[in-house]
């Protein structure tokens, strides 16, 4: 084969590996299978009430049912994270406690900057 016979080929398969990604990116975002919130209440309510052929009556208690689960799901959030959050304090003051004066303001810095980063939902520094 000549040059410009492998340049066709290889480049043929480069723009076929991006198609396909996007494809299968463009796809998964669109099912909701990707992106930043996975679970779609509305979608779920009417796949059930599609495919399980459900009545007014049912999709309104399947709707109290869902609430009621997310109440409860949200409580026991609040509780785990309370939880995170005095072993991550109770690590950190065991941290703190090894650390020379130089070393604890370093970390006191690291430790105030990963906090922002938390709340703000982006992965921690590095």
């Amino acid at each position: 084969m000549t040059r410009r016979a492998y340049l066709y080929f290889i480049l043929t398969f480069v723009l076929g590996v991006i198609v396909g990604g996007a494809g299968v990116f463009y796809f998964a975002w669109s099912s909701g299978h990707w992106g930043p919130h996975h679970f779609d209440r509305q979608r779920l309510v009417r796949r059930l009430t599609r495919d399980l052929n459900l009545t007014n009556t049912q999709v309104q208690q399947l709707n109290q049912i869902m609430d009621d689960t997310s109440k409860k799901l949200e409580e026991l959030r609040g509780q785990m994270n309370s939880q995170f959050d005095a072993a991550r304090k109770e690590s950190q003051d065991r941290v703190r406690q090894i650390l020379t004066p130089e070393q604890l303001a370093k970390f006191n810095d690291m430790a105030r900057r990963f906090e922002v980063r938390r709340h703000r939902g982006g992965p921690p520094p590095h």
